[in-house]
């Protein structure tokens, strides 16, 4: 039985509770993490979710998306996790996190203090599908992203929104070949491209930044 961490909305540890309760609809807030995986010419790997999930399946997301064990911090943890969906590799950055709460149907919902990671993949043809987690893979330019995202909203999965969103408040302690990768997704208008298909997932906006 997988166990995540509890939190309070400053990131600090009060519990654990098993996964599934804490992703029920008045599911607690707990510790997760999202990947950013590019490649060298900057297109970002998108992820569709496998069927088998209870929650948001089929739906497109970021690269990786779980949570943290004890004794890990977001980069750690993410380094774990990526090759056990991917079957790859990665040196990550920590770029920033976020706190959001969104209900699916009325199956369950997300409650997370949710870390955003970046990392850079050398060689994309060693990636290896695990499919009970991932159902197909796709590369993708801001341009096309930002396309998609305006005209069906409804297919991504809603903290992959608020990640992309908060992109232009990175942490600079990063390496420079991912601060290229990132002004390249730093479009003046993302913002503001964003937040109309932010209201689809979030109408009463409950997802907010949280400081460092």
């Amino acid at each position: 039985m997988e166990y995540l961490i509890l939190v309070n909305s400053n990131d600090n540890q009060i519990g654990t509770e098993e996964k599934v309760k804490c992703h029920l609809p008045d599911g607690k807030l707990h510790r997760a993490f999202t990947i950013f995986l590019f490649n060298r010419e900057g297109k970002l790997l998108l992820t569709q979710r496998s069927m088998s999930k209870m929650l948001w399946p089929g739906d497109w997301d970021g690269t990786v998306a779980s949570h943290p064990r004890q004794s890990e911090d977001y980069i750690s943890s993410a380094e774990r996790r990526l090759p056990e969906e991917l079957g790859v590799t990665c040196k990550l950055d920590y770029l920033y996190k976020f706190e959001y709460h969104v209900p699916y149907k009325d199956i369950g919902s997300e409650n997370e203090v949710c870390g955003t990671l970046i990392g850079i993949l050398d060689d994309p043809s060693k990636i290896k599908i695990v499919e009970d987690e991932i159902s197909d893979i796709r590369w993708v330019t801001p341009e096309q992203a930002l396309s998609e995202i305006k005209k069906t909203p409804q297919i991504f999965c809603p903290w992959m929104l608020v990640a992309l969103y908060f992109i232009s408040e990175s942490s600079h302690n990063i390496s420079n070949a991912h601060k290229d990768i990132l002004k390249m997704w730093n479009k003046d208008k993302i913002k503001s491209q964003l937040e109309e298909s932010l209201k689809h997932h979030f109408p009463d906006h409950r997802w907010e930044l949280k400081k460092e």
